[in-house]
């Protein structure tokens, strides 16, 4: 489990710098306007922002960037059939 600290301080992205400002600026929107499904919406984007989450879960969406090399690549041989 990652602390405060290592969760609001690392893996800042384009993705979640975007979540943090379209929040806040819908936010004070909600506040400016007393409008409550906005503000639903600002606090959404705003956790996602804060806990580094997209809709999929904890970067359930992204491919992953390491390339497994346990696979062994052998010669096979095919034997052919009449």
């Amino acid at each position: 489990m990652q602390t405060i600290k290592q969760m609001l301080f690392s893996g800042w992205s384009i993705m979640r710098l975007l979540r943090l400002i379209l929040g806040t600026i819908i936010g004070i929107q909600a506040i400016e306007q007393h409008d409550s499904l906005s503000g639903l919406v600002a606090a959404f984007f705003l956790f996602q922002a804060i806990t580094n989450t997209g809709c999929c879960g904890a970067q359930g969406c992204n491919v992953p960037t390491t390339i497994k090399k346990d696979a062994s690549t052998e010669d096979v041989s095919y034997e052919e059939i009449k």
